[in-house]
């Protein structure tokens, strides 16, 4: 049976949190990327191509991305969830030859999250955006606190975030962890917007992921790819030996294209194919 998840009384200091308690006590150890740029796509296994963070530009970078059978996208596709913006990442998506395009929203899609309360976004990003967004997306699947079965893997996407201001934000805590508590078992990659605390969550030296997904993660889904961006200058993976994480972001803070993407590998579960 899986271990039950609390709110940690040091949820609303994450850097602090990192770096006197769980480095002590958690496995967070960098690696390479699991696939080499020149291994082929193998017949008994799922090739994931992992993108986030790339903020209008995924036609600039269509020639970069790798073959593979299925595509994710972590979020923040667009910088306001602008209508133009949303019809030009769709046909650029559309353009991409992988089996399954896989996507999510992040912080910068405003208007994707049902029922938001607009008065809580920054001056900035008020009256921006679409409602129901994700409706516009024809050449992909959407996922919000949803999953899909992809060649028998199961896949689940969830946008929520501590960043206020935004459209899925959610204040660190209960808030975020009733939203994690709808993560179901038995999901083999993760798809989030915001990192766990301690893997690839460094912004302007301090870390910024979330602990209550962290435990969610490791004490209860124990997914084998957790997958997220949001944080621009962590493009890169981790383990704990368990699950392997995956900051997917392709921009750079000032929002230029810097990062490839990040592929995986994952085994044919037994009776499944790809034919």
């Amino acid at each position: 049976m899986a271990a039950s998840v609390v709110v940690d009384p040091q949820t609303e200091q994450p850097d602090a949190l990192w770096r006197e308690k769980y480095s002590k006590e958690r496995v967070c150890d960098p690696i390479g990327h699991p696939v080499s740029w020149g291994e082929p796509i193998h017949a008994d296994k799922v090739r994931f191509v992992c993108i986030a963070d790339t903020h209008e530009k995924l036609e600039t970078i269509l020639g970069r991305i790798p073959e593979g059978d299925v595509l994710v996208h972590c979020g923040d596709f667009t910088n306001f969830g602008d209508r133009d913006e949303i019809l030009k990442f769709n046909e650029s998506i559309g353009k991409l030859p992988h089996r399954y395009k896989i996507v999510i929203a992040g912080n910068h899609e405003l208007g994707f999250e049902d029922g938001e309360d607009e008065s809580l976004r920054l001056p900035k990003y008020q009256n921006r955006g679409t409602s129901k967004g994700y409706e516009l997306l024809t050449n992909c699947i959407y996922l919000q606190d949803s999953y899909v079965d992809v060649f028998g893997v199961r896949v689940y996407g969830s946008s929520w975030h501590p960043m206020a201001g935004y459209s899925f934000s959610r204040k660190r805590g209960k808030e975020l962890l009733d939203k994690w508590k709808l993560i179901p078992e038995g999901v083999d990659v993760l798809l989030t917007h915001t990192p766990p605390l301690g893997h690839n969550d460094v912004y302007e030296g301090q870390h910024s992921g979330c602990v209550e997904l962290l435990n969610t993660v490791e004490k209860r889904v124990k997914p084998k790819f957790h997958i997220f961006g949001h944080v621009h200058e962590k493009n890169g993976v981790t383990s704990n030996g368990t699950t392997t994480f995956l900051n997917a972001s392709i921009c750079s803070h000032a929002l230029d294209c810097i990062n490839n993407a990040i592929r995986f590998d994952f085994p044919l579960k037994k009776g499944f194919s790809k034919a």
